[in-house]
């Protein structure tokens, strides 16, 4: 678990940061009227936020693998 961990850290600091964010979104702005599909519901908003915030942070993984460019590996 601990390796896991290490190395998804990225990932999941981003999910962390991203569901605050969604909740928090949902706190001051939201969606008043309830036809908003992701801003209506805490949760929604809180389960979006997190998959956006991974996603984001998962870009800017590093892999240990060195390609070289070439085409000879």
């Amino acid at each position: 678990m601990r390796k896991f961990g290490k190395k998804h850290l990225s990932t999941l600091i981003g999910m962390t940061i991203g569901a605050v964010a969604g909740y928090l979104y949902w706190k001051f702005i939201g969606c008043n009227t309830g036809s908003c599909a992701i801003t209506s519901n805490p949760v929604n908003s809180t389960l979006y936020g997190a998959v956006m915030g991974g996603f984001l942070l998962s870009t800017f993984k590093k892999d240990k693998k060195q390609y070289d460019v070439s085409g000879n590996n």
